[in-house]
């Protein structure tokens, strides 16, 4: 009996010792197999990753989006000044949508418009945020004038003014003060008729303004292709003391200009 005893107090020993050795291995494995605490990665290891994300998105919004251009002659004043900062929609044309009569648009030299034109050389700065669209491209060879006739308009000047679109003069109080509508000189008197697809633009400016009156003689008459036009001009964001839309004049507005 006194055996039998003490084996089973053994067996209860040994069960006991068991049970705790197992209980260690099991806490030893856990403690292996819990994840080590990550390293916070640093602010200057993810600045690189915030800049590039910075660069792809300024790229999308001026391919698509919203482009600045910088305004550089004198051809549009009163409306805009020599330097002013203006921003383009280039969303819209991606829909399909043409340009509309007075809308101030920026196309693409249509046909040497700008020959002979000096233009400054910029720095490596300046190339590169104007390539991502953060500041005015001046390397790009455009234009900005206001829309004055669409596909299938007549537009028309003789003498001084006013200036006519399908027979029905215009308002134009956009014009620079002291200027006449309409140039009475060669180049001012004409009467075209505007093809579809393109558009006839010139300057608010009129007296200090080459625009489409002065390139009747290259290949597309002085019309513009609407696939050259950038964008519309939707507002003057610099400086900032002249910020301003700019909206279609009231002259634009139906008056019977529709055929």
């Amino acid at each position: 009996m006194g055996d039998a005893a003490v084996g089973a107090r053994s067996g209860q020993d040994g069960e006991e010792g068991g049970g705790r050795g197992v209980s260690a291995a099991v806490a030893a494995g856990e403690s292996a197999a819990a994840p080590k605490p990550k390293r916070r990665r640093s602010s200057w290891a993810e600045l690189p990753i915030l800049v590039g994300i910075a660069l792809v998105l300024a790229l999308v919004i001026k391919t698509f989006l919203v482009q600045a251009f910088s305004i550089p002659s004198e051809s549009m004043q009163n409306t805009l000044q020599k330097g002013d900062r203006v921003l383009v929609d280039k969303l819209t044309p991606w829909f399909g949508s043409e340009p509309e009569r007075g809308e101030v648009v920026v196309f693409h030299d249509p046909d040497e418009w700008l020959k002979g034109v000096s233009t400054r050389e910029p720095n490596a700065a300046q190339t590169f945020l104007g390539w991502i669209g953060l500041m005015p491209s001046v390397e790009e060879k455009d234009l900005i004038k206001r829309v004055i006739g669409i596909g299938g308009d007549t537009v028309e000047c003789t003498g001084t003014g006013p200036l006519k679109v399908n027979g029905q003069p215009l308002d134009e109080p956009y014009v620079h003060a002291g200027d006449t509508p309409c140039s009475d000189d060669a180049g001012g008197r004409f009467e075209v008729e505007v093809p579809r697809g393109y558009i006839w633009v010139m300057g608010d400016h009129r007296q200090a303004s080459s625009d489409s009156r002065y390139h009747r003689n290259d290949r597309h008459q002085g019309m513009v292709p609407v696939g050259e036009v950038v964008g519309r001009a939707v507002v003057k964001a610099w400086p900032i003391t002249r910020w301003d839309t700019l909206p279609v004049p009231d002259a634009f507005d139906g008056n019977g200009l529709d055929r």
